[in-house]
This record gives C-alpha cells, structure tokens and sequence, in this order.
C-alpha cells in the first residue's frame, strides 16, 4: 500500500483509533449474543461468510479494490486464516466462562508475547523505553488479575491458548502485507475464504451443526436477538479490516497496545455490563499500572518515529542528488 509522507501520520491514528474502537465494541456485542446463543463456532462461520460475500460484492460493484483470487498468495496466507480463526475460536470460547474485565486482562498479555515473537522472526531489538513499557504493561496485567479471580480452567486455559494464536496471526499479518504488498481489504479477503472449510469442518466435527441451526431459527422470533446477531456479523468485518489495517500501517506491536489500552475502557465496563465483577483494590492498581504502560509506550514510539525522520529525508535528499 503507498501512502504520502502527509497522509501517513493521519492513516496511523486512524487505524488505531477505528480498532480500538471496533474492538471494544465487539467483546460487548459477541458477549451478548453468546449469553443467548452459545453456538461460538457457528457464530464466526456466519461472520466470516457475510465477511466473504460484501467483499466479493464491493469488487464487482466496484466499490472496493482487491485483486482477484491467486492460488499462490492464499498459499502464502494459509498459516494466517488458519492462526486468526484459532485465535477467535478460543477466544469466543473463553468469552463463555470468563467475565469481560478478566477476558480483556488475559489478552492484554499479548504485547509481550509479540515482542517476544519479534526476535525469532528477525525484526531486530526494540529500543529500552519499548521493551520497558511492554513489561509494565504487561505487570499491571498480572496484577489486575490477581485482585480479581473467580477462576474458571476451562475459559482462562482457552484466553490463554487465545493469546498465543493471536501473536502468531498478528506476526504473519504484518510480515504478509509487508512483503506482498497486500491491502488490509485483500488480506481480509483471502482470510475469510480460506476459513470457511477449516471452519465447516469444526462445526460438524464439534457436533455444533445441525444443532445450532435449529436454535437459531428458534431464536428468530426475537427481535433483540436478531438486532445483536446482525450487529455481530457488521461488527465482525469492521473489527477484521481495522485490526490488518492497524497492523499494515504500524506494526503488530503497536495493534496489541491499542488493544491493551482500549480494555482500559472495557474493564471499567465490564465491571456493570452484561454482569460485572466486585471491584478490588489491587484490581484497580493493575489497571493503573496498565495504563501507565502503555502511555509510555505511546511516547517512547513516538519519540523513535521523531528521531527516524530526520534520517529518512536526509536518505531522500543524498538519493535524488
């Protein structure tokens, strides 16, 4: 993707500002539906099909630039559809036994874990004031989550299983569309199409299918339900395109802190939504230290992206002479 040298810095806060939003409202929408419908397999077979088929739509109608369907670059982005539908089954699944504030706590462990990842896969050594933030980010966490554990195996063995697929995704979805020069709509594209076999495949395996149909239709007779299901399906491609797009422009680091400081918002909540959780003293410490965290963080990058500036036009001047 190009982007002008003006443009950009706008592009960036965008994207980050559109995911952070997009995705605190989806842990609340998904939240609800399963409350009511349990069927979480079925429910991102449904949103990655509607995913799918606007796509397709938009490119025949014109409305969106993708390029059609090349058997070599889904090859390339298998391992992707493959970790991103891992990481939102688990965390649907999660999202059944665990309430908001400790779900968002779990997953706010993915900072690190991408840092982490980072050094296999060679992007090189963040700078002090990075790696710092992270972990204090990462400390608030741990911390948060001991001021409030109603401990339930099953939900926190499958956020934690969440959060390793996540940085798997996040790492290829950044090393994807820097290398093929894919567009966030493409990337999307090719996820949901390549998802959908994996995804029928673990519906029927699982027993979901035909069950989940009969309750579905079961449940057409509520309009509420209706209203949260289709809310579900629109929200599940804005949180799709925003989070790749996050990731293209900035880097999977910078997607992950703006996931880390968005369940700030989502915690607090959590705590009177959808059954809230008995605050605590060192809940809300955690938080704080949290919050810390990724303030510095925010900075620190913002003082590295400063200091690059220079030399990338002091770069453009020495290569046009």
């Amino acid at each position: 993707m190009d982007y002008t040298t003006d443009s950009a810095p706008y592009l960036s806060l965008f994207a980050a500002v559109s995911y952070g939003v997009s995705s605190m409202a989806m842990v609340f929408i998904n939240k609800a539906v399963l409350m009511q419908y349990s069927n979480s397999m079925t429910l991102l077979t449904f949103q990655q099909l509607m995913t799918t088929l606007l796509i397709r739509f938009g490119s025949v109608t014109g409305y969106t630039k993708a390029r059609g369907f090349n058997i070599e670059t889904a090859k390339k982005l298998l391992l992707v559809s493959l970790f991103y539908n891992a990481n939102v089954a688990f965390a649907l699944a999660s999202l059944k036994g665990v309430n908001i504030p400790m779900y968002i706590a779990i997953k706010r462990l993915t900072p690190l874990a991408v840092l982490i990842a980072g050094f296999f896969y060679g992007k090189g050594k963040p700078t002090t004031q990075v790696t710092l933030s992270v972990l204090l980010t990462a400390a608030g966490v741990v911390i948060a989550a001991l001021g409030d554990f109603s401990f339930d195996l099953f939900g926190y063995s499958m956020a934690f299983t969440s959060v390793f697929f996540q940085t798997m995704y996040l790492v290829l979805v950044e090393k994807s569309g820097a290398e093929d020069g894919l567009s966030s709509v493409e990337i999307m594209f090719y996820n949901s199409i390549l998802s959908l076999p994996f995804l029928l495949f673990l519906i029927i395996a699982t027993g979901e299918f035909p069950s989940s149909m009969a309750m579905l239709f079961a449940k057409s007779t509520s309009i509420s339900f209706l209203v949260l299901l289709l809310l579900s399906l629109v929200m599940g491609i804005v949180l799709n395109y925003t989070m790749f797009l996050c990731t293209i422009v900035n880097s999977a680091l910078t997607t992950t802190i703006v996931g880390v400081l968005k369940g700030v918002g989502s915690t607090t909540l959590g705590f009177v939504l959808l059954g809230g959780v008995q605050v605590r003293a060192l809940n809300v410490t955690g938080l704080v230290i949290n919050t810390a965290g990724g303030v510095w963080y925010s900075l620190a990058k913002y003082q590295q992206k400063r200091n690059k500036l220079p030399k990338l036009m002091t770069d453009v001047e020495t290569h046009r002479k």
